[in-house]
């Protein structure tokens, strides 16, 4: 029994033990937080209030202060916006339409106090199209387009970015698809010369002053940029001025390149073919005169032929009212080819001609 009790004695003492061992442990840990508290202060870096999440950005950017539907400096002289492009691709020339399609990145670059914001670090910030229904932009449009969108996957392809001193960025991704007035008359040996045009549409030059923002440098391509039937000569920027008798004078950039068409793909599919025919026809002159069947559906077969490479070019060109040069090179080719055909229709004849009068000198 005296075994027992001194065993439950040592295990009733074992937590009464770890209890006191315990607290001088919790006394020194207070003690090292306390001397941490009270050592050297550390120096923390004040925050950014462009940076703080709980800052929004109509606030920061005091949208609700001004009466965005106005131009920065209204009743001033006329905003200066620059503008720059980057050429993505160029994706398809129509003759038939009489078009082009490109897809480019359209920035513009201006300067409104109105959305200008502290900052300590000189950083600027970044939104999406979300804020831009809500301040002044330039309403910007192409002349001569037919049709045009901005891209919006996986969200709208916009960009606004805003320098603390009011300095706008505003960066559209768009496709659009603008006419060409084109010269077939010495197709397919053409060059052709196209421009997309760039202008605002309500704001007149007394209000908006529109030009490139680095000159003919403004204007960049991507090298990989390249078309099946022509060759790209020549990017470079021009800016004019147009007139509406209506409304007055307004600011227009250009985007001008030329264009080059390669020639292999038609001496392949219409030079060639066309030349064969009408040594084809030629065929007939070696053939025996009295061998109708042989040379009469030879001679039908190349004026047959010819039509149809005719008709295929004209297929896919417009119903222009000139000549081209492709016309009068088929046109001569299917002269010969007809030829052909009259002369054994005349061989024919004049060989029947003489047999009658030989036939009649043997009678006699």
């Amino acid at each position: 029994m005296s075994t027992e009790s001194r065993t439950q004695q040592r295990v009733k003492g074992v937590p009464e033990l770890y209890k006191q061992g315990s607290r001088p442990h919790r006394q020194r840990r207070e003690v090292h937080q306390e001397s941490h508290k009270q050592g050297s202060p550390v120096f923390k870096r004040s925050p950014d209030i462009t940076k703080s999440p709980l800052t929004k950005s109509e606030q920061l950017l005091r949208i609700d202060d001004h009466d965005f539907t106005m131009r920065p400096g209204f009743g001033g002289p006329a905003i200066p916006v620059g503008v720059d492009v980057q050429v993505e691709s160029l994706d398809s020339i129509s003759e038939v339409d009489m078009d082009f399609t490109m897809k480019l990145y359209l920035r513009h670059y201006w300067k409104d106090e109105r959305l200008s914001f502290p900052s300590s670090n000189n950083q600027s910030m970044t939104f999406d199209g979300r804020l831009v229904k809500k301040i002044w932009v330039p309403d910007m449009f192409f002349v001569h387009s037919k049709r045009s969108f901005i891209h919006d996957t996986t969200t709208d392809n916009i960009m606004l970015r805003v320098q603390p001193d009011g300095k706008v960025l505003y960066s559209l991704r768009v496709t659009v698809t603008a006419m060409c007035n084109m010269d077939f008359s010495r197709f397919p040996l053409d060059t052709q010369s196209c421009s997309l045009e760039i202008e605002s549409y309500a704001y007149t030059e007394d209000d908006l002053m529109l030009y490139w923002k680095n000159g003919n440098e403004s204007l960049k391509t991507d090298d990989r940029i390249s078309l099946s039937q022509f060759l790209i000569q020549e990017f470079h920027t021009t800016t004019r001025l147009a007139s509406y008798s209506s409304t007055g004078w307004y600011n227009r950039l250009y985007i001008n390149f030329t264009l080059r068409r390669h020639i292999f793909f038609f001496l392949l599919q219409t030079y060639f073919p066309a030349t064969l025919m009408v040594m084809l026809s030629w065929v007939s002159f070696w053939i025996d005169r009295r061998a109708a069947p042989a040379r009469v559906p030879l001679g039908i077969t190349t004026v047959l032929t010819m039509s149809t490479i005719i008709t295929g070019v004209n297929a896919s060109m417009p119903r222009v009212s000139y000549i081209k040069a492709v016309d009068i090179y088929l046109w001569v080719s299917f002269v010969f080819v007809f030829l052909s055909v009259l002369e054994y229709a005349a061989v024919n004849y004049l060989t029947t001609v003489q047999e009658r009068k030989e036939r009649k000198m043997r009678e006699k």
